[in-house]
């Protein structure tokens, strides 16, 4: 019989408040302060390939909406319930000049403007009275984007400098595959906010544990080494610098950034050196689901984003793989839809996760005040964005 020893209950679970999430920074719908900063800008919707003669429901920023490409070839984005008696565009039959409800055949352009109405006298007397809510669309990089913020205040399209020199044997890989680090193109729509996903980005640190100790080698070895960290804020969002000191001597910096409303540009995963060969944007679909939207250049072989070599696809693992080598899915989703700020305990690594909360809280308090946030364009010649993510080796 041993002798008993006094148990330490502090701590215990018990009686714990009920956690918060922090609606500010994750709420992205209709009228919320994060929800009114995020419509300031330009929004990847999908690519532009899929959108056809076919309907498709779409869901971001908490908004359900039709998209479909009519006999002209434009695209259109619609609020699906038709104005007349509300049945979903969803069934509608796209014609030349837009799309026509199923119901009783109202017609209705890429800019919601009613064209016809077959049972009324004449096709519709009063039909230029009708408009059925529409946003603007424009198409750049094999992408559809959607403008769905105040018409008086829409900026440019932006242009991406790594994006707009494609050289010879070389392509732009569009795609919405959710795991950059996994690559596994049959899963799109991660079940887990925004947030999560975008402040990653501004955590270097996670990546010699998660990405090189603790799941293996998902990238390259030398990801292990422990960096040492710049963080800085500037005109459009933040960056870091990353240092690494090499086993072999060499001596590398890696400038990962981060843009409003939810750009992220990380350098090449193989340590290849040269700026980042690609854009991304964590599109958020609702408050607990978001889209990972990638451009890149790839070679022209190359059709699928690359894969971590030791893992399989993630939707073929088993729970028990996902267990054993888990990745950015399984950290973030696994922080549940929406994380618990409340409970959070952020030290000095997570530096720059709390500088990028404090600055998108800032942007959205500018919004609130009437003002424009940052990194917009409204002067078409100052459309392009100079990106300077990338690995660089210190020479001599």
């Amino acid at each position: 019989m041993t002798d008993w020893v006094p148990i330490d209950l502090s701590g215990m679970a018990y009686g714990r408040k009920p956690p918060t999430h922090d609606a500010l920074l994750t709420e992205v719908g209709p009228g919320t302060p994060c929800g009114e900063f995020m419509r300031r800008y330009w929004h990847p919707v999908t690519l532009s390939e899929r959108v056809t003669a076919t309907p498709q429901n779409i869901r971001i920023l908490g908004e359900d909406l039709i998209i479909f490409r009519d006999g002209k070839g434009r695209p259109g984005l619609l609020y699906p319930r038709c104005a007349h008696r509300g049945t979903s565009l969803f069934y509608g039959k796209v014609e030349a000049e837009g799309i026509r409800c199923c119901y009783h055949g109202w017609l209705f352009g890429v800019q919601g403007h009613c064209l016809d109405q077959p049972c009324e006298p004449g096709g519709g007397q009063h039909k230029d009275k009708v408009r059925q809510p529409w946003y603007p669309l424009q198409e750049r990089y094999g992408m559809v984007w959607a403008y769905m913020g105040p018409p008086d205040r829409m900026p440019v399209l932006p242009r991406w400098d790594i994006l707009e020199q494609v050289e010879p044997g070389y392509k732009l890989l569009v795609t919405h595959s959710s795991l950059y680090a996994g690559g596994d193109d049959d899963v799109e729509l991660v079940p887990c906010n925004w947030l999560q996903e975008w402040e990653n980005i501004m955590d270097p640190f996670h990546i010699p544990i998660l990405h090189t100790s603790f799941s293996g080698v998902q990238f390259v070895p030398e990801m292990g080494v422990m960096p040492s960290v710049n963080w800085e804020y500037t005109g459009s969002g933040m960056q870091y610098t990353a240092y690494r000191k090499l086993d072999d001597g060499r001596e590398m910096d890696r400038i990962t950034v981060a843009m409003f409303p939810y750009v992220r540009i990380v350098p090449n995963v193989q340590l290849t050196e040269g700026p980042s060969g690609g854009v991304g944007w964590v599109v958020p679909v609702d408050d607990t689901n978001h889209r990972l939207c990638i451009i890149m250049k790839v070679p022209e072989s190359v059709d699928r984003l690359p894969r971590s070599p030791n893992l399989r696809p993630w939707s073929k693992m088993t729970p028990e793989e996902r267990q054993m080598y888990p990745g950015d899915w399984e950290a973030q989703v696994g922080q549940g839809p929406v994380t618990q700020h409340s409970e959070e305990h952020l030290a000095t690594s997570d530096k720059g996760v709390a500088m990028l909360r404090r600055t998108l809280a800032r942007q959205i308090k500018a919004v609130q005040d009437g003002q424009d946030p940052a990194g917009l364009i409204f002067d078409a010649a100052q459309d392009l964005v100079r990106v300077p993510a990338g690995n660089y080796f210190r020479k001599g």
